[in-house]
């Protein structure tokens, strides 16, 4: 896949498992389900409004977007947006210079 914003890879949940797997000589399912449960863990933080902190990785937190009216270019049709959360990741301060390293 070639996505400017994603890159050229991408990394989906069952290539975490398996990485994590084979570093730590671990079952696949062993893991699958341990990343399960802290995907799930974190989702329910997120929904009760509390922030997920990941040291060294950065943290997630929810906003609120502001209900607004649009309208539909190819319509015309004017439409009320409700007020809705919104995920919001903010990166740890040795991640964006890794980032940054890497890009140089």
């Amino acid at each position: 896949m070639n996505d400017p914003y994603l890159g050229d890879e991408i990394m989906l949940k069952k290539d975490l498992a398996n990485q994590i797997s084979s570093e730590l000589s671990l079952q696949k399912q062993d893991v699958s389900l341990a990343v399960d449960i802290i995907l799930q863990t974190m989702s329910e933080a997120l929904k009760e409004g509390r922030r997920v902190e990941l040291r060294g990785f950065g943290s997630f937190s929810t906003r609120s977007r502001k209900p607004r009216t649009t309208k539909n270019p190819r319509t015309g049709v004017v439409m009320e947006i409700p007020e809705r959360k919104t995920l919001h990741f903010t990166m740890s301060k040795s991640l964006k210079e890794a980032l940054i390293i890497e890009k140089e």
